[in-house]
């Protein structure tokens, strides 16, 4: 039935577009004879796409309608442009405007600040952000959240962008990297940030609380902040406290945040992570599906991967990381101390959640990036080959690579359950976020091993989750990749293939969308996208990028200027 009335509404309205359009301007783009999905979750139409400008003009029979090109997409699926709820192309958008990792996939909007923002800044921050700089090296110009989401499209980028603003990033702002709660006067300049990069654009409010400083902000700071967002419609989203032992008490923490605040919530990369924890998967989706019950506007994105990437920091307690990196750094050349972060290391976790400790042994944790050149060739390497080469203790080698490479080492960790990463996927609520940047196999990229999600995470939902595992129908896949995340950032005129929206816009071949990309191999595109358009311009042309820039800043709903 639904199926009947979206042909019959397609078709009255293609004899008013035809109409229109023989008397009106051309359109510049004709995508034709393809099965459009319109990303509601409504079964395909054999459809043709009309774009004038930056806008989709038309949906339906554009035969004989002319057009400055026509494209021809029989056999193929057309549909919105993809949103990446979790992207980490903070970095890598300024080395390479073009975002191809994520463009091959589809991908049209990066969405960023788990926790950590680039804006807003002051100077003891910029000059931290300078210092930590490995692979990619920029100034960095500006001061708030906005300003730096501009800078990236004055370079020039391909996808559009999007951020929250972190809640670290205005913590440190305002009391630096301390393990204290803030004054009042600090909390309320804190909340002021917040409303200032609400104002700005921003989406909400983004927290990593396994990480310090992060884990230094009690709930209580996090529903401040969150209600100074949520003033402007803003939502919270969150690497929740734990994912392991604590995983269910982290979620109610998520959940009461949102019930405190009214606001809208996500839970950044679902997953119980450490065997022991499996079990605690049916029960955590039940309780997302209470709070949604209740009225509660919760949701979540996933990785299709079971292993997470992160840093060494992750396995070490965040008291020793107070103050910083270079604190931290300083801490562990201490004799005493090391010796006190290696009993930590070895016993169970209290209070603060190790991530080496939720994997089955050294073996599963895999080193991919490292700032000393001297240190590279362990790039791949699991811990485990590591410490035997260097004929150290796991734990001592976590603390060796930290005090030598100066760095929190980029580190992969084996941690999930395929069976809970198909049920997560299974909930009509979860979206997907590759957490990585976007990135290509050439120049600065090549100097580090990245997680293959950067180059696979929607290639491989469509192809292995979606295809081959038949975990959803493809309609319903490309909801939880377009109107879904619009809805859940609250972003208005994107998400949808309809007349009037922008004209972001992706061709694939649903038979042959793959991923390849692996930890061996890991900077390997995706194949299966053909074509991409972003703000109606071309950014790929059968599978090859155009050099095209026409991304955009997408504003969040409190944005005070003029429409995306």
């Amino acid at each position: 039935m639904l199926r009947r009335l979206v042909i019959a509404a397609l078709a009255a309205f293609s004899v008013t577009a035809c109409a229109g359009a023989q008397s009106a301007e051309r359109y510049d783009v004709i995508i034709a004879n393809g099965a459009v999905y319109d990303g509601s979750g409504a079964a395909p139409v054999q459809a043709d796409v009309g774009i004038r400008g930056d806008r989709i003009a038309a949906i339906g029979n554009l035969a004989g309608v002319p057009a400055a090109r026509r494209i021809d997409a029989r056999g193929m699926a057309v549909a919105p442009g993809f949103i990446n709820m979790l992207s980490w192309s903070t970095e890598s958008l300024i080395e390479d405007g073009r975002s191809q990792s994520d463009i091959r996939q589809g991908v049209t909007l990066e969405v960023m600040g788990e926790g950590w923002s680039m804006g807003p800044i002051n100077e003891a921050m910029r000059a931290d952000m300078i210092r930590q700089q490995s692979y990619i090296r920029f100034d960095p110009t500006w001061t708030t959240l906005g300003q730096y989401l501009d800078h990236l499209v004055e370079r020039g980028v391909s996808t559009n962008v999007a951020s929250y603003v972190g809640a670290t990033t205005v913590r440190v702002h305002e009391i630096g990297e301390a393990d204290r709660p803030p004054t009042p006067e600090e909390l309320a300049r804190m909340q002021e940030l917040v409303r200032q990069a609400m104002r700005e654009g921003a989406l909400g409010v983004g927290s990593s609380l396994i990480y310090a400083p992060a884990f230094y902000a009690k709930t209580d700071e996090l529903i401040a902040l969150v209600a100074a967002a949520r003033e402007f419609n803003g939502g919270y989203i969150s690497h929740i406290r734990s994912e392991g032992d604590h995983y269910l008490e982290a979620l109610d923490e998520l959940i009461a945040i949102s019930r405190a605040t009214g606001a809208r919530a996500q839970v950044y990369h679902l997953k119980p992570a450490g065997e022991a924890n499996w079990d605690l998967s049916e029960a955590g989706i039940a309780r997302l599906n209470a709070a949604r019950a209740e009225g509660l506007d919760v949701t979540a994105d996933v990785y299709t991967y079971l292993a997470g990437a992160t840093g060494l920091d992750a396995a070490m307690p965040p008291w020793v990381q107070e103050g910083g990196h270079d604190a931290w750094v300083a801490r562990l050349r201490d004799p005493a101390i090391r010796a006190r972060v290696l009993a930590e290391m070895r016993a169970p976790a209290v209070g603060w959640e190790s991530l080496y400790q939720l994997t089955r042994g050294p073996e599963d944790v895999i080193l991919i990036g490292f700032r000393n050149p001297e240190l590279r060739g362990y790039t791949g390497q699991t811990l485990a080959q590591v410490a035997a080469a260097r004929g150290t203790s796991p734990e001592d080698t976590i603390i060796d690579l930290v005090i030598a490479d100066n760095s929190r080492v980029d580190t992969a960790y084996v941690l999930m359950s395929e069976e809970n990463l198909e049920r997560n996927l299974r909930w009509p609520y979860t979206m997907l976020g590759s957490d990585a940047g976007s990135m290509a196999p050439e120049g600065a990229f090549l100097q580090f091993n990245a997680h293959p999600r950067a180059y696979g995470n929607v290639a491989r939902f469509l192809g292995r989750y979606v295809r081959e595992r038949r975990l959803m129908p493809l309609e319903e896949a490309i909801r939880r990749l377009t109107s879904l995340p619009a809805q859940s950032i609250a972003i208005r005129e994107r998400g949808l293939l309809r007349a009037g929206y922008y004209a972001d816009v992706v061709v694939f071949d649903p038979a042959t969308i793959a991923d390849h990309a692996t930890f061996a191999e890991p900077h390997v595109y995706s194949t299966g996208v053909r074509d991409v358009f972003v703000n109606g311009v071309q950014v790929l042309r059968d599978g090859e990028h155009t050099g095209a820039k026409p991304g955009r800043v997408v504003r969040g709903p409190g944005w005070t200027g003029h429409r995306n």
